[in-house]
């Protein structure tokens, strides 16, 4: 069996760890009005809310295993809910820690990816969230899941794979101003679901059931992380 060319390891290696020259501004601002049509048009937010729901249901696994927990399995489902089963203490900050990941998750990683790209560090931002699927996806326990998952980290490495460095940057920096504005929207319709149905399974009701504070202050949370990430990070991509 052949070996790999060492030279071709390296030459990947120094991709993934350089730098790559920031994309024109104008890029910057078409790509990032593209990411709000999308979480404004009910269609096509529809579709990409899957995006979102693997990062907080990734977010509940992650914190999960970080708490101590043992992590059972992540479901992905077609209208776009979600949910992740970890064993262990009921009650306990663990517990809190993880059902109050979820949320915050999409826009913490925004914020992550608006850091990165501001260091130039393109490549690196697309090779991270592939390896992040990468683990995911050996926790999902459901075809719809694993399909979501997978076909979210091939079109991440295609992006990532191609030497067009307009097409690398504009999807790399699509994908975190969509993380970035869509972390607010599911904060918004929680708090409509809850005004209108009572919701009382949510993230936000669980967190009132094990800490005693309100439904309600758990939602002003989840919103404030989300508004300051994508004011924090819009101000990244755009280098205020």
């Amino acid at each position: 069996m052949d070996l790999p060319n060492l030279d071709s390891l390296d030459d990947v290696w120094h991709r993934v760890t350089g730098t790559q020259p920031d994309p024109s501004r104008n890029l910057v601002l078409a790509v990032g009005a593209a990411a709000l049509l999308v979480v404004l048009w009910r269609p096509a937010w529809r579709i990409a809310r899957n995006t979102v729901t693997i990062a907080h249901e990734g977010g509940h696994a992650a914190v999960a295993l970080l708490c101590g927990r043992r992590l059972s399995g992540v479901r992905l489902h077609h209208d776009t809910s979600g949910v992740t089963v970890s064993y262990g203490k009921p009650r306990g900050p663990g517990m809190v820690f993880t059902v109050a990941a979820g949320y915050i998750t999409p826009s913490l990683m925004g914020l992550g990816g608006a850091w990165l790209l501001a260091a130039k560090h393109i490549t690196m931002l697309l090779w991270a969230s592939i390896a992040l699927l990468a683990v995911l996806l050996v926790s999902i326990r459901n075809f719809y899941g694993m399909l979501s998952v997978a076909l979210t980290g091939g079109a991440v490495f295609a992006a990532s794979w191609t030497k067009n460095t307009d097409v690398q940057a504009g999807f790399a920096y699509l994908m975190v101003w969509f993380l970035l504005l869509a972390g607010v929207k599911p904060v918004i319709e929680l708090s409509r679901t809850r005004a209108r149905t009572g919701a009382r399974d949510s993230d936000a009701d669980q967190l009132h059931r094990l800490t005693g504070l309100p439904a309600a202050f758990w939602l002003f949370v989840f919103a404030l992380v989300a508004l300051g990430c994508a004011l924090a990070g819009g101000r990244w991509l755009l280098h205020v």
